[in-house]
């Protein structure tokens, strides 16, 4: 009786080590880039604004914070 059996899903050959390493690669954390800022010299992460001057790209965004 082949439709009353219940056949499972069975992998054709065994994964090697180097082979599930690389699935799980992705999965490590990653240090988050940060770019020196031209202007004001402070540390910003890239493509956004630098909170400190409320500049992006040579143009005024925010207002600047105080140096309080």
């Amino acid at each position: 009786m082949i439709f009353g059996e219940c056949i499972m899903a069975v992998p054709k050959s065994k994964i090697s080590r180097m082979k599930r390493g690389f699935r799980r690669s992705n999965t490590a954390l990653k240090a988050k880039a940060y770019v020196e800022d031209k202007d004001s010299g402070e540390l910003r992460r890239p493509h956004h604004i630098d909170l400190k001057s409320g500049m992006y790209r040579g143009r005024q965004i925010l207002e600047p914070k105080d140096s309080v």
